[in-house]
């Protein structure tokens, strides 16, 4: 039905296994990559970022939209040194979230970066962000007080807390505690 510059809006007419036929509206997304990237053991990077779609300034953790040409590590990669103006000297997969599978095929890789090194911050011409150094305990308290609401980032940000031991979970192992 439409196709943009990221994605295309389709109409789809499927038959469900129960014999139903319907008309479904799907957005077919190439896919995204979610980076947290750590500063120091205390401090985490985050993003406040104007977005349109939602009509305010929001919270959220670096990302974008993955390339024909590029794998999900690539394009977190790229994305963290263009947003944040860092990259990344240690990397590891956090794991792979799909937003809205109601209306949308995307999938996002979710990845952690540490040993964070200044580099050359290129955003694009519509991106408005400022970066935020801000303690784990302070951007863990702003996922469970309601400030961070982006479902990316609230991933992101609890496996890499449950990850670099900012945050227990009884009963999962944490593969960097002893």
């Amino acid at each position: 039905m439409h196709r943009g510059r990221t994605f295309t809006f389709d109409l789809e007419n499927i038959s469900l296994s129960n014999g139903a036929t319907v008309d479904l509206e799907v957005i077919r997304h190439p896919g995204a990559s979610a980076i947290v990237p750590v500063l120091d053991p205390d401090t985490v990077l985050l993003l406040r970022q104007y977005r349109h779609a939602v009509g305010n300034t929001i919270i959220e953790i670096p990302a974008g939209t993955v390339d024909a040409d590029e794998t999900p590590e690539s394009c977190a990669k790229r994305e963290l040194m263009e947003e944040t103006g860092f990259s990344g000297g240690h990397w590891e997969r956090l794991g792979e979230i799909v937003p809205v599978p109601g209306y949308s095929d995307e999938r996002i890789h979710l990845f952690l970066a540490s040993s964070l090194k200044p580099d050359h911050q290129d955003l694009d011409h519509d991106e408005l962000i400022e970066v935020l150094p801000v303690p784990w305990d302070q951007a863990l308290r702003m996922v469970f007080q309601g400030e961070i609401q982006d479902a990316k980032s609230i991933t992101g940000l609890l496996l890499a807390a449950q990850r670099t031991g900012h945050l227990s979970v009884p009963g999962l192992a944490n593969p960097n505690i002893a």
